[in-house]
Parts: C-alpha cells; sequence; structure tokens
C-alpha cells in the first residue's frame, strides 16, 4: 500500500484501487503513483471518510480539479459514506514519492 497511512487496510486497498483512475492531468499519472495520498481513515460511526493528500507543489493549478475528483471517486467507490479531502504540505512533496510503476511510466 505504498506509504499511505490507513486505519483500516481493507478499504485503504479499495480506495487506493479506486485513486489510480484520478489522473494528474499534467503529469500524465495518477495520484496513487505520484504519491499525492498521504493518509486514508475511515469513520465507520459516522460514514465519513478522511483524505490526506499533498499537491506536486502549493501552487498547483489543478489542485481543486484533483481534490474534487478524489472526493467524486471515493463517493461513487463507497456511496454511502462522506468524503473529506484535506491537502497537506508536511512532509512536502518530492519524487522520491512516486511508486516503481509511476517511475517506469515517467521513463525515469
Amino acid at each position: 500500500m505504498m506509504n499511505v497511512i490507513s486505519n483500516h487496510t481493507m478499504n485503504a486497498t479499495i480506495a487506493l484501487a479506486a485513486l489510480e483512475q484520478v489522473i494528474d492531468p499534467e503529469i500524465g499519472l495518477n495520484v496513487v503513483d505520484l504519491g499525492l495520498i498521504y493518509q486514508l481513515d475511515f469513520d465507520e460511526t459516522e460514514k465519513i471518510i478522511y483524505v490526506t493528500m499533498t499537491l506536486t507543489t502549493q501552487f498547483c493549478p489543478m489542485g481543486d480539479t484533483l481534490t474534487a475528483a478524489v472526493r467524486r471517486v471515493l463517493e461513487k467507490t463507497f456511496g454511502e459514506r462522506q468524503v473529506r479531502v484535506e491537502l497537506c504540505f508536511d512532509p512536502p512533496w518530492t519524487h522520491e514519492r512516486i511508486s516503481e510503476e509511476g517511475k517506469r511510466f515517467l521513463n525515469q
């Protein structure tokens, strides 16, 4: 599950598979392989998914688009839950967060 922290391994695995559909339009790689997803927590009582993610830069022009897409994909995947996305820049994103598959895709 790469470097993603979660309180529910099975749900996080399902969520990450779904989030592979969310592509950063500037880079052409999905948010999971880019390493933009830091944490996925599932509040089973309140039916809320908390997502902590980052962007490649704090000033990423696609930030709103990416966070909305993450929210939409998770709401579709886990229909009965609300999704709350929080952007976090600590630790800052680096190329080291890109998965091996992502590096192959980017020819790095």
